[in-house]
């Protein structure tokens, strides 16, 4: 008797899930629905690799953090003197 063959996993190159989640964590700091967006695709190519999604995941945390961030400056005026005029 021989043992069963692993499931085919993807090459170490093309590895969509990873990279995916690392931009989704990367944008989730700077921009924040491109976050979002980069999140989705880790967690829908995580499915069909059938891996946690643990980085999208992340990225979907970061985003959130940094849109609750961007709606309190907003309210509290945090960035209203970044207009670049001087007055």
């Amino acid at each position: 008797m021989t043992a069963p063959m692993p499931p085919a996993a993807q090459p170490a190159g093309n590895d969509k899930t990873t990279l995916w989640g690392v931009l989704g964590i990367v944008f989730g700091f700077c921009c924040w629905p491109l976050g979002i967006v980069f999140a989705i695709l880790a967690m829908n190519e995580a499915k069909k690799a059938g891996k946690k999604p643990t980085l999208a995941y992340v990225a979907f945390a970061i985003a959130a953090i940094s849109l609750v961030i961007s709606i309190i400056s907003i309210a509290t005026g945090a960035l209203s003197g970044m207009s670049g005029t001087q007055q």
